[in-house]
Formats: C-alpha cells, structure tokens, sequence
C-alpha cells in the first residue's frame, strides 16, 4: 500500500507523477532526453542502462517497466535483457556497453566508486566523452526515480503483459506523452 494516496490505477511512477504534476513534467522530459531522443547509443542500450541500475537498486517497477521497453527496442529479446541483470560481463552485448554499464555501477553503489581505469575501458572500447556521461547520469537519474519509487512505497503490476503493452508505446513515442496518459486517465475518472 502506497504511503501517500495516488490515483488508483497507476503504478510506479506514473501514480506519482499524477499526484504532482508540476514534478512530473521535468522528471519525464529528463528521461525523454536520457532515454529516447536520437543520441549515439542506441535506445536499447540506453534502457538497458537503466534497467541493470534499477534492478542493483532492487526497484522491481522501474527494472520491469524498462527491462520491457529495452526489450522492444531488441525485437522482443526479454532474454538479453535478464542476462544483462544478471551479468552483464557475461550478456550477448557490445564490449562498449558492458564498459558503460560498469560504470553504470558503480554510480549506482556512489559517484565517486567510478575510477580513472572505469573510464579507460570505456573509451578504449569506443565510448566517447558524451555516452559517458550520460551513462553517469542515466544511472543517477535511475538511483533518483528508483528511490522516489520504492520511497514511497508505490504499487506494481506483477502480470507482465501490462508492462509488455505499455513499453511499446513509450519505445515509440518517448516519456512526455506518458503525461498526457496521466491526464487522459484521469479526465475519465
């Protein structure tokens, strides 16, 4: 049960982002900008990032609703995304972004545990100064909705087609339309 009452029928952030809306339209055009405007690591990756921060923070919401939009962004690959959760040393992905998602941990365990040597290997691999940071900050920014999330001790779905058939939509239009999502639902209240 929720510690503050949202709206029912919005999970996870999107209960929040109801009940404050002025918070929630920096919070989503923040993550437009991180996760789906054109940029030179692909969205995939991007919600891979994201996903594999929130699941170290133990945020089941944010890792299953990201870890389904990375997923579409794989053409439906669920499996690379579980294995990046697990271990993504060892995950089918790119050798730049298991470099970043490194990164992308220790942010997450706290800024200053990413190390000269962190950055190294990411650029050795090919990350340039930009997917680096906004690696950095994909994964403060997740460390901060992760926290806002489970702070408030926010309801989730555990049927995961929802979170299948909501992803689609946001891989495709991005997370300033998950406002007006917010006002649709509640406009037929």
């Amino acid at each position: 049960m929720p510690y503050i009452q949202t709206p029912e029928g919005l999970p996870g952030i999107r209960g929040l982002f109801a009940f404050r809306p002025e918070t929630a339209k920096p919070m989503s055009e923040l993550a437009d900008v991180l996760l789906h405007e054109p940029g030179t690591l692909s969205p995939a990756d991007r919600e891979l990032i994201a996903t594999y921060v929130s699941s170290q923070n133990d945020c089941f919401y944010c890792q299953t609703a990201h870890g389904a939009i990375a997923a579409c962004h794989l053409n439906g690959d669920e499996e690379t995304v579980q294995e990046v959760k697990r271990d993504f040393e060892h995950a089918a992905i790119s050798d730049k972004l298991k470099a970043l998602l490194a990164i992308a941990g220790k942010v997450q365990r706290g800024g200053k545990s990413v190390q000269p040597e962190d950055i190294e290997r990411a650029r050795r691999e090919g990350a340039t100064d930009l997917e680096i940071h906004d690696t950095v900050l994909i994964a403060a920014a997740f460390c901060m909705y992760n926290r806002y999330v489970d702070g408030l001790a926010t309801w989730a779905p555990t049927d995961l087609a929802g979170f299948r058939e909501r992803a689609a939509g946001v891989a495709r239009d991005g997370y300033v339309g998950v406002l007006g999502y917010i006002k649709a639902v509640q406009a037929g209240r």
